[in-house]
């Protein structure tokens, strides 16, 4: 695994909106156990964006500009997800499709992304997880396919005031960021050969 030069930035992003969620408590706990060279930021409240309409595509919300002017300047994401009838919140859905039909066309699509979910049920968000990849890929977005954080019986792995506990689960989260940090640091390389090789056309 190759070591990145510099410091990228991370925008995580909740799928649940509950104040006690175990998923925003899943981004504390990665931010807290980043080890580097990753500087993460945790939205606060993708409640705040009103439900998505093509009629507003042209002269959107100030919540969805607010939203997309942190994903543009994102180098990467972090998602955490719960499950809601074997699928992802309303909430997550409606700021993705936002984010894929913004004027200007830079959303999600290219922006490497990784993936998390909890439930205090016995599958840990895993349908969720399929679901949220599925929608991610389709706009473009490079999903990272491991490690896979699969948070089940999330009240038993986090304490009282939210703080995740569970080693095997902090793990995870630290090898899925350095997994992350790689993944910014290919596509940056990437992009910086194609401007390289554009500028002596």
């Amino acid at each position: 695994m190759t070591t990145p030069a510099k410091e990228y930035r991370v925008l995580a992003l909740s799928g649940s909106l509950r104040a006690g969620s175990y998923n925003t408590a899943l981004l504390r706990a990665a931010d807290k156990l980043n080890p580097g060279p990753l500087t993460i930021q945790i939205y606060p409240d993708l409640g705040d964006l009103p439900l998505y309409s093509q009629d507003l595509e042209q002269d959107p919300p100030t919540a969805v500009r607010e939203l997309h002017r942190h994903i543009v300047a994102a180098d990467g994401l972090l998602l955490a997800t719960p499950e809601h009838n074997a699928s992802i919140p309303a909430a997550l859905k409606n700021a993705i499709d936002w984010m894929s039909r913004m004027p200007d066309g830079a959303g999600m699509a290219g922006k490497p992304v990784a993936v998390a979910g909890a439930s205090p049920g016995a599958l840990g968000a895993v349908r969720a997880q399929l679901a949220l990849r599925q929608i991610l890929g389709s706009v473009g977005a490079e999903v990272l396919a491991k490690p896979e954080v699969v948070v089940f019986r999330a009240h038993e792995r986090f304490d009282t005031d939210g703080a995740l506990t569970d080693e095997f689960t902090q793990n995870l989260l630290v090898d899925l960021l350095a997994e992350l940090a790689e993944r910014i640091e290919r596509s940056a390389s990437a992009r910086a050969r194609r401007d390289a090789a554009l500028a002596r056309t």
